[in-house]
């Protein structure tokens, strides 16, 4: 069973009950508590990120992965609880997963990319995250509402 949250709000309980499904959200409202889960998720990941290549030396793509996966941990299950108000599903959590994979290869091999080709430094370092990210939220949003939140 995936890890879950310990918060029961009233939004999440009417949804468990049987009174709301992933569907009485709107794009709207679901765009912005994504991009607000987002924001928060890449501090961390960025964060985490930057220390571990900057601080403890780890090569930027090892660093890249450890925050990628701390960062998008974080932000599936924010973004499954609030943003989606799904309930639990082992089809979910495989299919998540699954995407995972594809915005890992996609995020990290940015990211490894541009940081080989620019030179090393804070603004450079956060650039190319950027663009990494930016490109692996795109992915993970259409995915998420239009695939993932979908399944039962």
């Amino acid at each position: 069973m995936p890890i879950e949250i310990p918060v029961d709000d009233e939004e999440a309980g009417r949804a468990q009950r049987g009174g709301m499904s992933q569907t009485d959200v709107d794009l709207k409202t679901q765009l912005v508590r994504f991009v607000v889960t987002g924001a928060g998720s890449g501090v961390l990941d960025f964060g985490l990120t930057y220390l571990l290549q900057a601080a403890v030396g780890l090569d930027p793509w090892l660093a890249k992965t450890i925050g990628f996966i701390v960062g998008t941990t974080t932000a599936y299950l924010i973004n499954r609880r609030w943003t989606f108000r799904a309930e639990p599903s082992a089809a979910r959590f495989i299919a998540v997963m699954c995407l995972y994979l594809v915005t890992f290869a996609v995020n990290v091999g940015l990211y490894a990319l541009f940081v080989h080709l620019w030179p090393d430094g804070f603004i450079y370092a956060l650039l190319a995250y950027g663009i990494a990210q930016g490109t692996a939220t795109v992915i993970n949003f259409v995915v998420q509402r239009a695939v993932i939140f979908k399944i039962g």
